[in-house]
């Protein structure tokens, strides 16, 4: 009768390495289709948009109170520097993040010393880099 328990151990043993090697495989690649996001993370927490002008897209769709267009790099820089500079971050929480294949988006809160905004960013995965494809600043 051992020897019985001892086989049906290892059986046992050996499907559930089984299981646990699969699933690993399988969270590993979930995970190499999400992007980092924290230099984008970062730089609003600091109000600092010239960190993330590496992170933007050739056309970056860019909405912010008062204002709104479709914009390069460099101009997507200068109007949330401007925003910035009229509303300084006091931090940045995140509320919601979601990665899907190559495309992910998240939305934050921005406080500031005088009101606190709502921040909507999407992106495409480029590797482990966060592309920003539109900013919107509500």
């Amino acid at each position: 009768m051992p020897i019985f328990v001892s086989y049906n151990t290892q059986k046992e043993d050996f499907k559930m390495k089984r299981i646990l090697l699969t699933l690993a495989l399988i969270l590993s690649a979930v995970g190499a289709y999400a992007a980092d996001i924290t230099p984008i993370t970062d730089a609003f927490k600091k109000g600092n948009a010239t960190a993330i002008q590496s992170q933007m897209d050739q056309e970056v769709d860019v909405a912010l109170p008062g204002a709104s267009k479709k914009a390069n790099a460099a101009d997507a820089v200068a109007m949330l520097n401007t925003f910035f500079n009229t509303n300084k971050p006091s931090g940045f929480n995140l509320l919601h993040h979601a990665d899907k294949k190559e495309n992910g988006f998240f939305v934050a809160k921005l406080p500031t010393a005088g009101k606190e905004f709502r921040v909507n960013i999407t992106y495409r995965a480029d590797g482990d880099k966060a592309i920003i494809q539109s900013i919107r600043i509500e």
